[in-house]
C-alpha cells in the first residue's frame, strides 16, 4: 500500500478503515496495510478481553455487595448485575474463547474486584480471599448470593 494510506492511518482512522475494507472486499490484497490491518486485529480481541475483564469485575463486585450488605440491596444492584450478565453473554456468544479466558483469569479479577468493593463499602477486609462462587453461579441470570455464602467458603 502506498504512502499515502498509511500516513491516513495515523491522521483520520475511520477513513483508513472504510479504504481498508473497500481494498479487501474488492480483492485488491497487494495494496492493503497488512501491518496495520495485523494490529488492529490484534487490538480487538485484545479490546473484547478487557470489556469482559471488567464487566466480570464490576458484577463480581456487586454480587460481593449483595452479599455483604443485604441491608443496602437495592434494585439499582441487581440491574446493574443483570446488565452486567447480559453484555457479557453477548460478548461470549460473540467470542466463546473469551469465555475461556474469563474463566482462566477468575482468581485475579476477583481479588481486584474484592479490593473495589471493599472501598466502596468503605471496609478493609472482611471478603473472602477467593471468589466463593463458580464462574456458573457468576453468570447464572437466576443467581443472587445467600449473604450466608460469604461465610461457607
Amino acid at each position: 500500500m502506498g504512502t499515502a494510506t498509511k500516513t491516513l492511518y495515523d491522521t483520520d482512522f475511520a477513513e483508513w478503515c472504510a479504504r481498508t475494507a473497500d481494498l479487501v472486499r474488492a480483492g485488491r490484497f497487494d495494496e492493503v496495510d497488512l501491518e496495520h490491518v495485523a494490529e488492529e486485529i490484534e487490538d480487538m480481541g485484545k479490546r473484547d478481553r478487557r470489556a469482559a475483564t471488567n464487566r466480570t469485575r464490576v458484577l463480581l463486585m456487586h454480587l460481593l455487595k449483595w452479599a455483604a450488605q443485604p441491608e443496602k440491596r437495592s434494585p439499582s444492584w441487581e440491574a446493574t448485575i443483570t446488565e452486567q450478565r447480559r453484555r457479557l453473554n453477548a460478548i461470549f456468544e460473540d467470542s466463546g474463547s473469551i469465555r475461556a479466558f474469563v474463566q482462566e483469569n477468575l482468581a485475579g479479577i476477583y481479588r481486584e474486584a474484592a479490593k473495589d468493593a471493599l472501598r466502596e463499602m468503605g471496609r478493609s477486609q472482611g471478603l473472602p480471599v477467593r471468589c466463593p462462587w463458580t464462574a456458573e453461579n457468576i453468570l447464572d441470570t437466576d443467581f443472587l448470593p445467600d449473604p450466608l455464602s460469604l461465610t461457607q467458603k
